[in-house]
């Protein structure tokens, strides 16, 4: 419960997600993704730290690597050390465009969001 905005002590957040027309979409669980396979190496154990199966992990990473012109991640195969995974530059333009989009939307939004915890109730369930 540490996202709710109700419980004293959180803080409101704001989620930015990005559609492209009918063809691609990136949100937090996409850039999240991203940065959890910078920071270990590897499409399973970023799945794994998200709590998402391997399969789902990897049709992410499949559905961002179709939709831009370059692939996002690239991938080693097996081998005795085992295989891995890494951001391509695209990889980290892409996720450091979305990381400042991320903090100027929440810089801009910022008042807003405010007045609008103001008038939440004290407990979400008073009626």
């Amino acid at each position: 419960m540490a996202d709710d905005p109700t419980v004293p002590g959180t803080a409101p957040r704001l989620r930015l997600r990005i559609q492209f027309g009918g063809q691609a979409m990136l949100g937090p669980g996409k850039a999240d993704l991203l940065g959890r396979i910078r920071e270990a190496g590897s499409i399973a154990a970023a799945g794994r730290a998200m709590g998402m199966s391997y399969k789902r992990a990897w049709n992410l990473v499949e559905e961002m690597n179709r939709a831009f012109r370059e692939p996002l991640v690239g991938r080693t195969r097996g081998g005795p050390s085992g295989g891995g995974a890494h951001l391509t530059e695209a990889g980290d333009r892409v996720l450091a465009h979305y990381r400042r989009l991320e903090e100027s939307a929440a810089r801009a939004g910022a008042a807003d969001v405010a007045a609008l915890q103001a008038l939440l109730r004290d407990r979400p369930d008073e009626t």
